[in-house]
């Protein structure tokens, strides 16, 4: 994303940070109730929403401004949805564990949430900074590291 303002960095900063708290507490309310339920397809949803940004950004990457003048903004609307929760769904899990070992959940997720603003932000500062360097080949990589983090989540609850 050339020319990212501070404003969109605190933005999906923001959203991150946001969602990767509400979905611990979340996970952790679903672990008092419904923990079977949610346990068998949780990762079918996260290797699903980041194989379509991961393959997205690969699509951009490949066929480049030329063919697709107008990028995707990744900081508002349905993209920053749908990376907020492809990106926090590992966040329900560690919800549901908390409810089984019955810890503090607050705490955990405010610890969680802002640890998860601040890598973020500094994502997006240093991406800022080497993005002219590595050009779409970042996009590409982001990519493939995204539909790779899918693609883990999904061998860890095969295997």
């Amino acid at each position: 994303m050339p020319g990212v303002s501070h404003r969109q960095i605190l933005r999906v900063s923001l959203a991150f940070g946001i969602f990767q708290f509400g979905m611990l507490v979340a996970g952790w309310y679903a672990g008092q109730t419904v923990v079977e339920i949610v346990e068998a397809y949780d990762h079918w949803i996260a290797f699903g929403l980041l194989l379509l940004v991961g393959a997205h950004m690969l699509w951009e990457a490949i066929h480049g401004e030329e063919e697709n003048p107008k990028r995707t903004d990744i900081t508002k609307g349905i993209p920053l949805l749908t990376l907020s929760i492809a990106t926090s769904i590992d966040s329900l899990g560690v919800g549901l564990s908390l409810a089984f070992v019955e810890s503090r959940v607050w705490l955990a997720a405010l610890i969680v949430g802002s640890v998860c603003f601040l890598i973020t932000a500094a994502g997006f500062f240093t991406g800022r900074r080497i993005g002219g360097w590595v050009g779409r080949w970042a996009d590409a990589l982001g990519g493939l590291v995204l539909i790779g983090i899918g693609v883990r989540i999904i061998l860890e609850h095969i295997l």
